[in-house]
């Protein structure tokens, strides 16, 4: 499978079922005159995740940003690449930007999948707990969703089939390894659900629309709703 049509505007180019079970779900955005990846997936994959773009119908140098939702190898292990081939801006919350462009294993978890991370610098650090960059005609509200990693971000995007979310790694894991705090995830699951979105686009288990995305929150927030460490 090359690519799936997500709803407007937003394509699935990468994850589990088109490119790699070790990749993360990696999504592009159109923005117009220029197009947004979020996260890279772990970097095995870059080639056919590059690939998948113009099966879409783009080019892979009209990539001119890519958002990282946080510092995890197999969401930015293959930022490296697409950037020493495009130079695209790389996006990211400054509480995961030792993790992105230092070597931590600790933070990455890049030990865990038997490869070796390669730093790549941040060049937007966002700091607040909602930022909006506007990229081509898309405004992408950043929000701030601490809990998995300190500095997880969840971006959301207006489109004419509603409010799409990138909420990757909803699901966890949870480990005081890379800096997990179980409390503070909880508080931005509501945040999350606060947002009445149309469209989940998750970090591993795909798209939910409509009610579903909110039952998949929810069904997170209950699973863990007893549990007051990672």
């Amino acid at each position: 499978m090359r690519y799936k049509n997500v709803c407007d505007r937003v394509y699935a180019v990468g994850g589990p079922g088109i490119t790699g079970g070790d990749d993360c779900c990696v999504y592009l955005v159109d923005c117009g005159a220029d197009l947004a990846l979020i996260d890279a997936g772990l970097g095995r994959s870059v080639d056919n995740i590059l690939r998948n773009v113009q099966s879409a119908g783009y080019e892979p140098h009209w990539i001119k940003y890519i958002i990282a939702t946080h510092c995890h190898i197999d969401h930015i292990g293959g930022i490296a690449p697409i950037v020493n081939l495009y130079g695209p801006k790389v996006i990211a919350h400054e509480l995961d930007r030792k993790g992105i462009e230092e070597v931590h294993d600790d933070l990455t978890a890049a030990d865990l999948y038997g490869v070796k991370y390669t730093p790549t610098k941040v060049d937007i650090s966002l700091r607040g707990e909602h930022e909006m960059i506007r990229i081509g005609d898309v405004d992408f509200h950043m929000i701030h969703t601490p809990g998995h990693t300190p500095g997880s971000i969840s971006p959301f995007i207006d489109t004419d089939d509603g409010r799409v979310l990138f909420g990757q790694d909803i699901h966890g894991p949870f480990s005081p390894r890379w800096g997990s705090d179980l409390a503070k995830w909880k508080e931005s699951m509501e945040k999350i659900l606060s947002l009445n979105i149309d469209v989940l686009c998750e970090g591993h288990a795909g798209v939910y629309k409509g009610e579903n995305a909110r039952r998949y929150i929810e069904s997170y927030l209950k699973r863990y709703g007893q549990s007051r460490s990672v």
